[in-house]
Parts: structure tokens; sequence; C-alpha cells
């Protein structure tokens, strides 16, 4: 019984304790309840008043916005209004314009008529003076104009015939003629060689043995050689040769010279492939002083500084075109003193510019600059005479024609360079290209006849004047010379020369 009591008790007490944990449950949760809406009360009104703050301060900024908008308005308008005002004046102005271009029109459509008028009124008084002449004179205006002529030819046939006397004596023709007698008589005098000397960068060998040894170990030998003259030696299996490059021919005479006493020689190595081609540079400069002095004393010219004539024997190895530079100055200097002697002119400035007038041509691989303009320094540099160096500066028309010593020595150059067999070319390709210039003059229309002259250095073409006016005859020039450099190869410039003349033929029975 009393188990039975105090498991009762115990359920009692049991179920009094749940009951009383729920209630202080019910109580802690209505406790919490009420706090968390405290707090949401008050993030509520904190966030009313940041809300507050933000829409004040956006009203402000739009405010102040709005001003800004209305002063950028208010310019707006100003500049429109200032706009409109120019744009209605410059519409009044055209307007204006436009009235007076009518009146300055219609005043000048009056006088047109009234000018008109006056020529039809002109017309009608030449017309009926001419029928009263006519009619007076009983001749058409075809014999009167031919009776008149007649009447005065058969007046002042005398005066026209010494008129015509003295123009032939003082025309160009006769100066023309005067100048080939003189360059005739130049050329003639002269009388030289037209061989033109080749210098060869070929080193014949005897055997493929030596050539061996040329070559070295390994190459030594050949490295040796080309580090010692400054020079590329070539060696292919080409038999019998070995081939000498270099852009200094000075160099290349004296690789070729060494190259040579070594091969007589028979010991080739280093040392004595130094040795040998400082005995060749020796050999070299000897023979360009003595071209220099050899030079210079055939033309007869005296006090030429020595560094001048040593520059001047190196053009003894230089050749352009294939024609030796050295021999092609000793024969322009001939030409120029007997041109000199001809004209009246200095022969000693005459002959010093053209024999120095391609001196340039020794350094112009060293030098910057035309050779023109390394002659020019070289000479000014070592103090030739004024007169000398305006000589030798216009011969390719660089610098203006100062004297006539210069007119001479380009003169001179033209001679010694165009003449046929004076620079390389065979005779096949020079008569084929000359065939060629004269074929493509004679294709265009109203060409009667074409001569190529000067070793193909100018064309000379005769066009029918009845065909061909003065301004076809220049666009006539300029086609041929467009058509020559696109179909022919040649050295330096052709001159094209269109010839337009009307000739009166008269035979005395």
């Amino acid at each position: 019984m009393s188990l039975k009591i105090v498991l009762a008790l115990v359920a009692v007490a049991g179920v009094a304790g749940i009951a009383i944990g729920y209630i202080l449950r019910w109580l802690v949760l209505l406790g919490k309840k009420g706090s968390m809406e405290l707090q949401i009360k008050q993030m509520t009104l904190q966030a009313k008043e940041e809300a507050g703050k933000i829409v004040n301060e956006a009203v402000k900024k739009a405010e102040t916005r709005m001003e800004e908008l209305r002063e950028e308005e208010k310019k707006h308008d100003a500049e429109f209004k200032k706009t409109e005002e120019r744009l209605i004046n410059k519409e009044s102005l055209l307007d204006q314009r436009q009235v007076d271009i009518s009146k300055e029109a219609e005043s000048l459509k009056n006088k047109i008529e009234e000018v008109a008028k006056v020529k039809e009124e002109t017309e009608e008084i030449l017309l009926k003076h001419q029928s009263e002449l006519e009619r007076v004179t009983k001749l058409t205006e075809e014999e009167a104009r031919a009776e008149l002529f007649a009447t005065l030819e058969k007046r002042y046939e005398e005066d026209m015939l010494i008129r015509m006397q003295k123009l032939e004596t003082a025309n160009a023709e006769r100066l023309d003629r005067k100048a080939k007698d003189i360059l005739a008589t130049s050329i003639q005098r002269l009388a030289s060689s037209t061989a033109a000397e080749i210098m060869t960068t070929n080193v014949t060998i005897p055997s493929d043995e030596v050539k061996g040894k040329i070559i070295g170990k390994e190459g030594r030998n050949i490295r040796a050689f080309e580090r010692a003259a400054g020079v590329e030696l070539i060696v292919d299996d080409t038999p019998g040769y070995i081939i000498i490059s270099s852009f200094d021919p000075v160099r290349r005479q004296i690789a070729r010279v060494a190259l040579e006493n070594l091969i007589l020689d028979g010991r080739i190595q280093p040392v004595k492939i130094e040795e040998m081609v400082e005995k060749a540079k020796n050999e070299i400069h000897k023979i360009i002083k003595e071209k220099g002095e050899q030079a210079v004393y055939e033309c007869g010219l005296f006090n030429v500084d020595p560094r001048i004539i040593a520059i001047l024997g190196r053009l003894y190895f230089r050749t352009s075109y294939g024609q030796n530079v050295l021999q092609h100055s000793l024969e322009m200097a001939h030409i120029s003193g007997m041109l000199a002697e001809e004209l009246g002119g200095d022969v000693t400035i005459a002959k010093a510019g053209a024999l120095l007038h391609d001196i340039g041509k020794a350094v112009d691989h060293e030098v910057q600059g035309t050779h023109v303009d390394i002659g020019r320094r070289i000479l000014q540099k070592y103090g030739a005479d004024v007169r000398i160096i305006q000589a030798m500066q216009s011969h390719h028309d660089e610098y203006p024609y100062e004297t006539i010593e210069s007119i001479i020595v380009q003169t001179a150059d033209a001679i010694s360079g165009g003449r046929p067999g004076a620079r390389r070319d065979t005779a096949e390709n020079y008569l084929k290209r000359l065939g060629d210039l004269e074929a493509i003059a004679n294709s265009f229309e109203g060409v009667e006849k074409t001569y190529a002259l000067q070793a193909g250095r100018e064309v000379r073409i005769f066009v029918y004047p009845e065909k061909v006016s003065d301004l076809e005859a220049k666009k006539m020039a300029q086609e041929i010379a467009l058509r020559v450099e696109k179909e022919l190869k040649y050295p330096g410039e052709i001159k094209i020369n269109v010839i337009r003349e009307s000739r009166v033929i008269e035979y005395a029975r």
C-alpha cells in the first residue's frame, strides 16, 4: 500500500514538475519576444532616420542640379539667340547679294545684246564696203590680195633679198656648222685608241694542286690571304682560275699581284702570304704614283699637288662601263685643250679640269657623296685653282656653267664617253640598240625619219609639220621617252629630240 502511495506521489511530482517547466519556458519566451519587438522598433526608427537623411541629401542635390541645369539652359538660349540673329543677318546679306547678282546679270545680258547688235551692224557695213570695193575695182577679195602681194614683192624685192642675206649670215645653222667643224677637227687631231681597257679579277692557276695549297689546311691559307689583302677569294669547281672579289679596285689589284707572286714562289703559308701582300702593296702604290705623274706630264700640267697626283693615279685601276677612267680623263684632257684653243679659252685650265673631273671616283666607295662633290672637296682640300674646280664640277650638270672651260669639259666628256667602242658594249648590242631606238620612234604617226646619234645617247626624230603640231611634238617626245625606258636597256640616259620644221623650196630656172 505504501509503495503505491509513493509511486503516486512520484507521478504527481513529475506531472507538477513538467507543468512548472512548461510555465517557466512560456514565461521566458514571452520575455524574449518583448525584447525582440523592442529591438525591431529601434531598428525601424534608425532606418527611418537614415532614410530621412538620404532623402534630404538627395533633395538638396536635386535642387542644386536643377539650378545648374537652369543656368546651362539660359546660356544655351542666349547662344541660340545669337546664332539665330547671325543666320538672319546672313540670310539678309544673301538676299541682297542675290538681288545684286540678278541686276548685274540683267545688265550683262543687255550689254551682250548691244554688242551683238553692234557686231551685226559692223558686219553689214563691212559687207557693204567690200561689195562696193569689188564693184568699183571689179576684183574679188582673193584677186585683190594676190595683186597687192605681187605689187609689194616687186617693189620691195631688193630689200627682201638683202635682209635674207643678212639672216643667212647670222643664223644658227651656220653657228651649228662651225661648232661641228671645231669638234670634228679636235677629234681628228686626237686620233686616240678606241680600245677600252678591262681590269680582270681572275687569276690563272696551273693545277688543282696549287688551288689546294692556296686553300690550305682547313682553309687556313685562304683566310690569312683574305685578312691580309682585304678581299674575298672565290674558289669553286671551275678549273684553271680563282676569282678575286672586292669593291675596291686597288685592293683587287694588290691581291692579284700578291697571289700571282705566291703561285710563282710556291711557298704558300700565312707568314709568306703577309709578306707577299705587303710587297704587292708597295708595287701597286708605285704604279699609282707613276701613272698619276705620267698623266700630268702627258697633259703638260705643272705645280700639281703630289697628293692630288697620287689620288689621280688610282683611277688607272678604276673602270666605268668598261672604260678605263684614267684613260678616259687623259682623252678628255686632250680634247678639252684642242677645244679651248679653238674657242679662245684657257687651255691649261681646260686640260686640268678635264683630267681631274672624275678624281672623286678614286675614293667614292670610301667617302659618301657623288663623285663630283667628292672631287670638289679633294681639290679644295689640297689647294687647287678655283678655276679648275669650276671647270670640272659641271660635267654632269650638277653645278651651273660658270666659265667657258666648264662647258668645254662637259662637251669633251660627252665626246669621249659617247663614241662607239669607248664603253663596254659589243658591236651587236650597240647596233641592235640603235635599231630598236629608231624602230620605236618610227612607230609613231606623223614621223618622217629618225636618226640615232652619239652612240645611241640621242635620237633625232623629224616629223611632218602639217600632221604634227608643236604641242603634239612635245607630247610625242614624252611618249617616246617612256617607251624607251620600258622597252630598252642602256647605260646613262638617251636624249629624245623631236624636230618640227617648215621648209619652203623654190627652184631657179
